[in-house]
């Protein structure tokens, strides 16, 4: 059972060049929400959706691993079998960092799935509405990420690593997105200690035990080194 829960957002991955919701001119402010993240709007048009996950898929491709992805991969290497990542983000950044322990909750930019079937394959740079399903052969693959008003992956699991954790830490999030929002609640029920890695404080930072404010490729590898340096 791991004894540190991270559970991350969009904020540890801003410093890599992938925007937020909130971004004034990210890519998020050209598209509807409605109509690219969501089960409604793939029905209605599975061009425009292809072609807003084609261009995030081509956004988190260029984009690396910063210092706060970096840390977190060394904190899980310093603590085999006693680190899980939960992340709220669809790009494979952790990963190429070096953490093996997450569970991607809202699914991956470079997965695509099939809707009719369920099979879930590496997706190509360039999805289109009429690619047949590996598996099946039916046109219905779409990315495999969760949309809004699907359940997110990973919560049996989820929830029973945060009843056991010792430690649980939010980096990144807004605290407005459920079921996440409610993680450091839990985990604060269960015993844990509860730290906040933000910009600024978020709107669940009562939650929390402890907070380190800036941007978290300064303060997640200072936040390991913690850590690392402390007895067991």
């Amino acid at each position: 059972m791991a004894r540190i829960v991270v559970l991350t957002g969009a904020g540890i991955s801003a410093e890599s060049g992938l925007g937020t919701f909130r971004d004034e001119d990210g890519l998020w402010t050209k598209y509807d929400l409605e109509e690219v993240a969501t089960p409604q709007g793939f029905r209605r048009n599975r061009a425009l959706v292809h072609e807003f996950y084609n261009a995030r898929r081509a956004n988190c491709a260029s984009a690396r691993p910063n210092a706060a992805h970096e840390a977190l991969a060394r904190l899980e290497a310093a603590m085999p079998g006693e680190v899980l990542i939960v992340t709220q983000n669809v790009d494979d950044l952790h990963r190429r960092a070096g953490s093996r322990n997450v569970i991607e909750m809202h699914g991956a930019l470079m997965r695509a799935c099939c809707a009719a079937c369920g099979h879930v394959w590496a997706a190509p740079m360039i999805m289109a509405p009429d690619d047949p399903c590996p598996a099946c052969g039916q046109p219905e693959t779409r990315p495999d990420v969760v949309w809004f008003g699907e359940i997110p992956y990973g919560l049996d699991e989820i929830g029973a690593a945060l009843e056991g954790a010792q430690v649980f830490a939010a980096i990144g999030t807004s605290g407005q997105v459920w079921p996440a929002a409610g993680f450091a609640a839990s985990a604060r029920a269960a015993g844990a200690k509860c730290v906040e890695l933000n910009l600024e404080k978020s709107e669940i930072s009562g939650d929390f035990d402890e907070h380190h404010i800036g941007p978290a490729s300064v303060t997640v590898p200072l936040w390991v080194d913690m850590i690392l340096s402390s007895p067991a």
